[in-house]
């Protein structure tokens, strides 16, 4: 049924797609039987899992860049998600790149976006999650954790990146169980440059003096690429252990376009951005073996790239990973997929 449902909805632009199924499904689950409909995509009876410190639902969360201002909270915890991590948020709003900027590729079920950090900025982003806090704080059934992925804007050097992640960690810290730092984005100029050890040093370290001032302290991952050579992967792993980060996403998209089954010159047309999908799986689920190998399990992971089905995510927690995140197979697959995949693990 979603396949021919996909059919249609992959006639239209992805971005706008995005939208109208998201407010659908907002309206669906507010009728009689649009309501049966969306509990029937609902995992039953998934064993929680204890992770970070943190009752999750089930292993299966929603990857960042999906729910990117905290607009279908609701919507995605009736599909069962044990995670929505929401952003990236930046301290300002920002338009994120010209469109278009999200592009489909059928025959490899990948995406190539370069969205650039649109949102809306941390302040109205931190409104809209204490609200749907405070009418949710008294729902029954299953507490949605949410996760908070923050960067930098586009305008702000480097130098001053640390200043845009306090900001967001400030703002988001009452609202979410646990933070995500991106620096790993292939669609902000200079954004990968982060990723050296010392730029990293200094955010991280910084948050984590920030995180031991407040009452209640938030697990702090690091969101990580998947091209980084293996020095570079080696010096993140040397320093995470350094200064006892909480944990690594694994991993972003990819800006490389090797394997592809998509005609090169559609590609080609396409542009820059980063790849995701299938043909990320391999190259992510070698990387979440080397660092869980390399550390002895002694950096938590949670496992994202090209997972699709509970085989896929299976392989990723065999290699190390405690949890894994879904991002294109949700678009591919549908709304039955954490179902699916909570069946299998």
């Amino acid at each position: 049924m979603y396949k021919l449902l996909r059919s249609f909805l992959f006639l239209f632009s992805p971005e706008w797609v995005h939208y109208f199924s998201m407010n659908g499904l907002r309206l669906l689950r507010r009728v009689g039987l649009g309501k049966l409909i969306v509990r029937s995509f609902t995992p039953r009876n998934t064993v929680p899992f204890s992770f970070l410190g943190i009752q999750f639902p089930n292993r299966v969360g929603l990857g960042a860049g999906f729910d990117k201002n905290a607009r279908y909270l609701s919507e995605l915890r009736c599909l069962g998600f044990g995670c929505v991590e929401i952003g990236t948020v930046t301290p300002l709003a920002q338009a994120g790149n010209d469109k278009p900027r999200l592009f489909r590729l059928p025959k490899d079920k990948a995406l190539i976006n370069r969205m650039g950090f649109n949102n809306d900025g941390v302040k109205t982003i931190t409104q809209r999650l204490k609200r749907w806090s405070e009418v949710n704080k008294d729902r029954e059934g299953t507490r949605l954790i949410i996760g908070g992925n923050i960067g930098k804007n586009k305008m702000t050097p480097n130098e001053d990146a640390w200043k845009d992640y306090e900001t967001c960690y400030r703002e988001l810290h009452p609202y979410v169980d646990y933070f995500v730092v991106n620096v790993s984005s292939p669609n902000t100029p200079g954004l990968r440059e982060l990723q050296e050890k010392e730029s990293l040093r200094k955010i991280l370290t910084h948050l984590q003096g920030i995180n031991r001032e407040e009452a209640v302290n938030r697990p702090l991952l690091l969101k990580i690429a998947p091209d980084l050579s293996q020095e570079q992967v080696d010096a993140v792993v040397s320093l995470a252990l350094e200064i006892k980060l909480d944990g690594l996403v694994v991993s972003n998209t990819t800006i490389s376009r090797e394997g592809l089954t998509t005609p090169a010159d559609r590609v080609q047309a396409i542009g820059p951005g980063g790849l995701s999908g299938r043909p990320l799986k391999t190259k992510s689920t070698e990387l979440v073996k080397y660092i869980c190998t390399q550390t002895s399990g002694r950096i938590p992971v949670i496992a994202s790239g090209g997972i699709f089905t509970g085989t896929d995510a299976r392989e990723k927690i065999n290699m190390g990973a405690s949890m894994v995140q879904v991002w294109t197979g949700f678009i591919y697959e549908g709304p039955a997929i954490v179902k699916r995949i909570c069946k299998s693990l």
